[in-house]
């Protein structure tokens, strides 16, 4: 009977009008995605956007790589239907607690349940055994990668946006040194962040640091002490070295490194669905991660420039304070790891509120994985801010602090820089500007002592 009505549901006995139909609308939804994409990448290509370019065309790998998972799905759904396993084992770890009316008992419940999810299948399993997932959860498994890498475009794009818009509002500094030649007072505001006894202490300096990041968290006076270490440093003899466009590129490259789905993310996702279960209220808790680490690396980078206005305060007699770049002021003298941090937080905080989305369309606002109506407003809310502080407020912020990182950033250099500077010093020093997280130790004290006055004159051609 099962067999007789799967055959009468088949494509064989649909009408052609529906068939032609769904399919001619999933086209041409797919060719208008495709061809906004493609139009987004020409119009960066010709704005020379070449970051933002490189940034959607990972975007545009990550999306196929889910598009090929949800493939996948489909392709073995029938094998992973046919399988059949003990009922012992679908007992446990479930999302939701179980309820029948025939038995109180654990045992049968389960079986009950699993019954019915498996209704809709063909599958004839052995008498004490289940199928291993349903064709049900096989289709609800699809519509979460869908929600996935609908919510992580949208969460990439609102990063670059809010982001970009607060390293703009730098540009008027920027600006102002153009006519105002006496900066000595933002140079003195500079080291009053480092003086005193008790911001020196170690305890009120990390607290000062921590809630420093929520108002302010790069006021004038920090902008033009570490772009005047930044130029005396790397390049003194080009005095009118654009801080700010530069700072624009870094952000670009930054946010190309932080918009894929690396491996130990993928990894995260696993694990958060095997923990996912009815009472351990693990949907609520992993929300903090994200916001705890967040405050973490703000705190972390407001300490650096607290540290740096420190030393520049015991040169009292200059008038300046000069900021000599170091890896030492980040944890394990690394500043890629801040960035690593960032990546997992903005990553953690889009499947939080892709799985909530997820669970909204497939099962309704009252089901059972919802859990409480406190749980969900507590987990938007922490989304939310999560999201607004790390794109507008940290991310610029580590875009400025790790400028003075021991390492060049190829973001320093313009397309024609970049292009003279790999006739200069050969490939071995281009992959190093390219990939500045994987670089040879033995390139790198090449690239450190090349003369600072030579990449002036190189910065200056026209």
């Amino acid at each position: 009977m099962a067999a007789v009505e799967e055959t009468e549901n088949s494509l064989g006995y649909t009408p052609t009008w529906i068939v032609a139909g769904v399919c001619f609308v999933i086209v041409l939804i797919s060719l208008l995605a495709e061809r906004g994409l493609h139009r987004l990448g020409k119009l960066l290509k010709h704005k020379k956007q070449d970051a933002l370019f490189e940034a959607l065309q990972k975007l545009k790998e990550e999306l196929m790589l889910l598009g090929f998972i949800s493939l996948l799905l489909t392709v073995f759904q029938g094998v992973i239907s046919d399988i059949c396993i003990p009922e012992e084992l679908s007992a446990g770890m479930l999302p939701c607690k179980k309820e029948s009316h025939e038995s109180s008992s654990p045992h049968n419940a389960t079986a009950h349940w699993r019954h019915l999810l498996s209704e809709t299948s063909t599958v004839s399993c052995k008498k004490g055994e289940v199928p291993l997932l349903s064709l049900e959860a096989l289709h609800q498994l699809h519509i979460f990668i869908f929600v996935l890498a609908v919510v992580h475009v949208v969460f990439c794009a609102t990063t670059m946006v809010l982001g970009g818009a607060k390293i703009r509002q730098w540009k008027h500094w920027e600006e102002s040194i153009v006519h105002d030649k006496n900066h000595g007072h933002h140079h003195e505001i500079f080291k009053l962040r480092g003086e005193g006894y008790w911001r020196k202490a170690a305890v009120i300096s990390w607290l000062m640091s921590f809630f420093r990041q929520f108002y302010h968290s790069v006021k004038k006076s920090d902008y033009l002490a570490l772009r005047l270490g930044f130029i005396k440093t790397h390049c003194p003899a080009n005095h009118k070295f654009d801080f700010h466009k530069y700072m624009m590129r870094t952000l670009e490259l930054d946010f190309k490194k932080i918009v894929g789905i690396s491996w130990y993310l993928w990894l995260f996702v696993v694990v958060f669905l095997l923990l996912n279960v009815s009472g351990w209220h693990t949907y609520f808790w992993l929300a903090f991660l994200p916001l705890i680490l967040l405050l973490l690396v703000g705190a972390k980078l407001e300490h650096i420039i607290t540290r740096l206005a420190q030393e520049a305060d015991k040169n009292k007699h200059q008038v300046e304070p000069v900021l000599r770049p170091s890896d030492d002021h980040f944890w394990f003298h690394r500043p890629d790891i801040v960035l690593r941090l960032i990546h997992f937080i903005l990553f953690q905080n889009s499947f939080e509120i892709a799985f909530f989305f997820w669970i909204w369309s497939t099962y309704g606002f009252h089901s059972c994985i919802m859990e409480k109506l406190g749980y969900i407003i507590t987990r938007l809310i922490i989304g939310v801010v999560v999201q607004v502080l790390c794109s507008y407020s940290t991310l610029p912020l580590y875009a400025l602090v790790t400028q003075m990182g021991s390492k060049f950033k190829r973001g320093m250099f313009d397309e024609h820089v970049q292009s003279s500077l790999d006739l200069w010093v050969g490939s071995s020093t281009s992959r190093m500007i390219q990939e500045p997280f994987e670089i040879d130790n033995l390139v790198e004290q090449e690239m450190l002592h090349i003369p600072t006055t030579s990449i002036s004159e190189i910065s200056s051609q026209p």
